[in-house]
């Protein structure tokens, strides 16, 4: 049996509802990655969610080639549960996969694919719940918030929560599913994200000081963060910050690359330069962009037509663990977990809450999954996030 006792009664599936490993496994069939459209997995979850009498709204992307999707199920009142997941994956190229990432596989109590874990597996138990749900008798309604470029950013779910702001009655809590053993994340860091493109003067290098080098400007700037990192670690940590490991802001560049020859001043050099904020550290911005005007003015100085570009590749606000949150609350009863989590990674978690939702991160699977060649999601975690949405929607039933 399936289904599940909601107050006297029993409700078994149709022969057209899809248990949660089929919609998975159509899921990890998209190749949705976020270069790349991810309309064929919506039109499929509008489709079926159609199919089971339950109307969806796309929000397009300005692109035309992306699109969230939100739906609801129940009374159209407020105080309902939002279960927000989004649909785009990394790539797989260059990684070793032992079965195809695009095509669900078990093996030794594991469901492979790429998605599974990072996070169609709660996607896929969301639009589930949300079929179930629809023969409950729900007080309140259960939401679906499906967005795209999670993994780019975190800042393209905006429109989607603005839309469902302006079309739906806002929800009590927002529960986003991203893997966290089922266990309840009231805090994670926030990102901040620059795309720097430095244009120097070529001159041999020779004659050095009469060039601008691209690469050594942009040094600068990284030992700027490097600074900044060793100053962070030996502050003593806020109390916002201080259950997080590690406990304080920290600054990265992971690639770079500028230059044509080893003798002549490179002429352009780009990175990006990211920050992972503890939530109530803000301003990185502003201090950022003056110690960038102030590299910017001495490449002038030398040649006026030396500079640095500058544009904010992503923005995503931290989740600050709420006093008295709902959606804490919620989480904390159905699951039973008490104890403190925060994590480092960040969610869209964030965007919800700055826009006046009660948020936290509760899903199932190993964070340390997402991302890698043969990403999985165990068996027992699939069924334990299943069980959550079950009691969800049992909830969710009570006055």
């Amino acid at each position: 049996m399936d289904w599940f006792c909601l107050t006297d009664r029993f409700f078994m599936p149709s022969p057209d509802v899809l248990l949660p490993r089929a919609i998975l496994a159509q899921l990890v069939s998209f190749p949705s990655v976020s270069r790349d459209t991810n309309l064929p997995l919506i039109g499929w979850v509008e489709a079926y969610l159609a199919s089971h009498g339950i109307a969806s709204t796309r929000v397009p992307a300005p692109c035309g080639t992306k699109a969230h999707l939100f739906a609801q199920v129940g009374p159209a009142v407020e105080g309902g549960v939002v279960l927000s997941g989004h649909s785009d994956v990394v790539p797989v190229e260059g990684q070793d996969w032992s079965s195809d990432p695009w095509e669900l596989t078990e093996r030794e109590g594991r469901l492979y694919g790429r998605g599974t874990c990072d996070m169609k597996g709660f996607v896929a138990l969301a639009i589930h719940g949300l079929v179930k749900a629809r023969s409950c008798d729900l007080k309140r309604p259960l939401q679906l918030a499906l967005s795209y470029d999670e993994e780019v950013g975190c800042m393209a779910v905006a429109s989607l929560v603005e839309a469902m702001v302006d079309s739906l009655p806002r929800a009590s809590a927002v529960i986003v599913g991203e893997p966290s053993m089922m266990k309840v994340v009231t805090g994670h860091k926030g990102g901040l994200g620059f795309a720097i493109d430095i244009t120097g003067y070529e001159v041999h290098s020779s004659l050095q000081p009469y060039g601008v080098s691209a690469i050594m400007e942009g040094a600068r700037l990284i030992q700027w963060a490097n600074e900044r990192n060793a100053e962070n670690a030996a502050a003593t940590p806020s109390e916002l910050a201080a259950p997080f490991d590690p406990p304080f802001t920290t600054v990265h560049v992971g690639m770079i690359s500028g230059g044509t020859a080893h003798n002549i001043t490179a002429r352009k050099c780009n990175f990006v330069l990211s920050f992972r904020q503890v939530p109530g550290d803000s301003g990185w911005d502003t201090r950022f962009e003056a110690m960038v005007a102030e590299v910017e003015a001495k490449m002038k100085a030398i040649r006026p037509e030396a500079g640095i570009a500058l544009s904010r590749v992503f923005d995503v606000p931290a989740l600050r663990p709420e006093t008295d949150g709902a959606a804490e609350a919620l989480a904390r009863r159905v699951t039973g977990d008490n104890a403190p989590n925060v994590v480092s990674y960040g969610t869209e978690g964030g965007q919800f809450q700055v826009r006046g939702y009660s948020a936290v991160v509760c899903g199932p699977g190993d964070i340390a999954q997402a991302h890698q060649p043969d990403e999985f999601i165990s068996l027992e975690q699939f069924a334990a996030g299943e069980a959550f949405v079950d009691r969800l929607i049992e909830d969710l039933c009570t006055a």
